[in-house]
């Protein structure tokens, strides 16, 4: 066979070929713009040829810190089309994390969105590699600015080559992109993903059991492109002839909802707490979601009722998926099995809320101190991943070499595997409960409680018990309304048939808002510290 090179640059070749009028509906400060897929790529080109003109060269990483935009996108193609390294920095994290993966990742050029600069400005003295600024703007004029040197993002366009062309000196096992994870415990790490495994992921996101990614969708990317490239759709979309539509800055359940409705949106993805938010703007609003033929939720665990209320009451069918930024990230997607169609609402719910059947290309298997897991949907392991679109080592082998050890990715995520394959995150292994000697799943005890009508939101943590070793404590988070309706006996009596009395609460306790992760997840480490100066532990 053929040994040809799997590069993000013949993905542009493609699209400039045969989708040149599909469209690209971008969101920004000033309105909504509307680019075709033939504009797009000539940007994306003229960015290649501007970036070169202010030394950019292979190898060298440019940073983003920039909204879902059509401007992001072009820097998705264009910067490692190059040659360069692609780095997404997710402007949420803190100051000091921010620093460190700049500064790590070595970044050359930044380029920043308008309402987002003053945030590096702050930070501009203690970055030691910035060579530039690029300003993504609608205005004409900038911004008064103390970064130097600064540029016009659109200006820079307008004077580059319009017949510049991307390199072909690329190899397919070369760096295009790196991203950083979140941070939770110790200083962020960053994951390389190469040209390949950026085109071999974007080509299971195509698979009719994935995602079923084609030319006819209407995509849009909720998740934020620097939260592992966006899940990778953008790539896949852009590659597919799909049209995608940005929300851009300060996105909120009104504006998704208003997108969905007035682009005819097909497909959809976003953590659950982003899911959620949507839900209580369709209950309070009016909204036509008809043209939706699936939402996809990842980052975390998404509650059963959740779930229900999405397929039943609004027919959105609802896709749970798994992955992490080592893994680019789609390891597995729950989809129902022809033969399973006719299972009973409780059965069909119970599958909807797992994690799913592996997707095509990627290993798993589940271990603990007793050897491989058997597939019984009860024997609990950690779960191990490989595959070609899986990290093999963290860049400059950052700490945490545990992680990657005989080939295998592991995951830290404690699951089970029932008989069809399918399966289900328990917890991470640091937030397992351990209370006498046996496990408690705080995700199990999480879904329950956001089942119930009054319910917004659900966190549960252990604390240190004298006896138990650990007990669990239920965080919760009331509807609009609620807080005055529902009391802990309520929700004690309510979880008492579900499970076994051990598992139950020894407290509940009721909050304004759970803390979370700059990408939306439960932050339990630092609910944990409030828990636990709440109970004066």
């Amino acid at each position: 066979m053929m040994d040809t090179q799997l590069t993000i640059a013949s993905m542009i070749k493609r699209t400039e070929q045969y989708f040149p009028k599909k469209e690209v509906i971008s969101r920004t400060q000033n309105g909504v713009q509307l680019f075709t897929y033939k504009d797009t790529v000539g940007r994306m080109k003229r960015l290649g040829s501007a970036l070169e003109s202010l030394g950019v060269k292979k190898g060298d990483r440019v940073g983003t810190l920039a909204w879902n935009h059509h401007r992001h996108l072009e820097a998705y193609f264009a910067v490692p089309s190059m040659g360069a390294v692609l780095h997404t920095i997710n402007f949420r994290l803190s100051k000091e994390h921010l620093i460190y993966i700049i500064n790590h990742a070595e970044n050359k050029i930044l380029l920043i969105d308008e309402d987002l600069f003053p945030l590096i400005e702050s930070i501009k003295d203690e970055l030691k590699t910035v060579e530039a600024y690029v300003i993504m703007t609608d205005n004409e004029r900038l911004p008064e600015t103390s970064l130097q040197p600064v540029y016009s993002y659109e200006q820079l366009l307008d004077k580059a080559d319009n017949t510049y062309e991307f390199t072909t000196k690329i190899d397919e096992n070369d760096p295009a992109g790196i991203c950083y994870t979140s941070g939770t415990t110790g200083k962020p790490k960053g994951v390389i993903y190469t040209h390949r495994g950026i085109y071999l992921h974007s080509m299971a996101l195509g698979m009719t059991d994935t995602l079923a990614l084609s030319e006819a969708d209407v995509v849009l990317p909720v998740v934020p492109m620097f939260h592992v490239n966006a899940w990778g759709m953008p790539f896949a979309a852009t590659w597919m002839g799909t049209t995608q539509v940005f929300p851009g800055p300060n996105m909120t359940p009104k504006i998704i909802a208003e997108m969905l409705e007035e682009y005819k949106v097909t497909f959809s993805a976003g953590v659950p707490t982003i899911w959620l938010g949507l839900l209580k703007e369709l209950e309070e609003g009016t909204y036509n979601t008809s043209s939706l033929r699936a939402l996809l939720c990842g980052g975390s665990a998404a509650p059963k009722g959740m779930i229900h209320m999405f397929e039943s009451k609004y027919g959105i069918p609802f896709l749970h998926g798994y992955g992490m930024t080592e893994t680019s990230p789609l390891v597995s997607v729950t989809r129902v099995k022809s033969y399973q169609s006719d299972l009973p609402v409780d059965e069909r719910l119970e599958l909807l809320s797992k994690q799913g059947l592996v997707v095509p290309g990627i290993e798993i298997k589940a271990v603990n101190e007793n050897g491989e897991v058997k597939p019984d949907g009860k024997d609990m392991g950690e779960l191990l991943i490989r595959g070609p679109w899986i990290a093999d080592a963290y860049y400059k082998g950052d700490s945490n070499s545990d992680a990657f050890q005989n080939g295998w990715l592991h995951t830290g995520d404690v699951v089970t595997i029932d008989e069809e394959g399918i399966i289900k995150i328990v917890d991470r292994t640091k937030d397992l409960i351990k209370s006498g000697g046996e496990w408690i799943s705080s995700v199990d005890l999480e879904n329950a409680l956001m089942a119930h009508e009054s319910v917004f939101e659900a966190a549960v943590v252990s604390i240190p018990d004298p006896k138990w070793q650990e007990r669990p404590v239920a965080c919760i988070v009331l509807k609009d309304g609620a807080q005055h309706k529902v009391t802990k006996d309520e929700i004690m009596e309510y979880l008492r048939p579900q499970f076994a009395k051990w598992w139950l609460p020894d407290e509940v306790l009721f909050m304004d808002e759970i803390p979370k992760t700059s990408v939306g997840k439960f932050l339990k480490a630092k609910l944990r510290e409030q828990v636990e100066k709440q109970l004066v532990i």
